[in-house]
């Protein structure tokens, strides 16, 4: 979600127990839930991995959800601004972390991802003064194919669904080095520009 603009102390204050600050929520609550599913068993259970994925997906809608509707609904708040990306985050952390420890993803994977996503929250957070730095065209889609991919591995997939699995993740990682530059070079280029 995109920050709350700046119009005047004659604009109206919006709620912030709304619709889609509560989506946001449920989605962070729904990572530990995912958790215990993704774990439940030896971690590796057909049937509690497909839990896992439908929980998974459940929370990536609500991704889709409370932005589209904080932006149609003039629902858009400060505390989504910042508590959406954390909750993304959290989710495909929780995700990523747990599909290495079960040995169903590299680390070097998941130590790419996370740098990446972890590094773009602090400029976020850096430049919070300035505004918030809302997410590109490439950073909604590397978002999207991040979550197939993750959703691909999270289920009990092998053969030619393990290759398709690798494949979409392999893009998701060219995306996720490409946007996170393109974030930073944005970033230093409005910074300069205010210094002048």
């Amino acid at each position: 979600m995109s920050g709350q603009p700046h119009t005047g102390s004659a604009a109206p204050q919006v709620r912030v127990a709304n619709v889609a600050n509560m989506l946001t929520v449920l989605r962070l609550v729904l990572v530990p839930v995912f958790l215990v599913a993704l774990f439940a068993g030896d971690g590796h259970e057909t049937p509690w991995r497909i839990t896992a994925f439908t929980i998974f997906t459940v929370a990536v809608i609500t991704d889709r959800l409370d932005g589209a509707l904080a932006r149609s609904l003039g629902m858009v708040t400060e505390f989504g601004a910042l508590a959406d990306p954390i909750a993304d985050k959290a989710l495909i952390g929780a995700a990523l972390i747990g599909l290495s420890v079960l040995g169903d993803l590299p680390v070097w994977v998941t130590v790419l991802i996370l740098s990446r996503e972890i590094g773009i929250t602090v400029l976020r957070l850096a430049v919070l003064y300035r505004g918030v730095i809302p997410a590109s065209r490439g950073g909604k889609l590397k978002a999207l194919v991040q979550a197939v991919a993750i959703g691909l591995f999270v289920l009990p997939v092998s053969g030619t669904w393990l290759t398709f699995a690798w494949t979409v993740m392999l893009v998701a990682l060219v995306l996720t080095v490409v946007t996170g530059i393109d974030y930073v070079v944005a970033a230093v280029r409005d910074t300069a520009r205010t210094r002048r």
